[in-house]
């Protein structure tokens, strides 16, 4: 694939879920989907963060 020039990277970040896709490229798609997939991805992340600093405190509690 191709790299995205500005305009479809700019067209990606100002996407909001639920739009209404009819009008938009089939490149400015696939990078709306590649930026998504890095959000969830993102998120994810920091959601096991988040679980295993609340296992580690709860752990702490119930042992103390």
């Amino acid at each position: 694939m191709a790299e995205p020039d500005d305009e479809t990277t700019r067209s990606a970040r100002r996407f909001q879920p639920g739009q209404d896709l009819y009008g938009i490229s089939i490149d400015e798609l696939q990078q709306i989907a590649a930026v998504l997939k890095e959000e969830i991805t993102r998120i994810e992340r920091e959601i096991a963060s988040r679980d295993s600093t609340k296992a580690a405190a709860e752990a702490l509690f119930k042992n103390g």
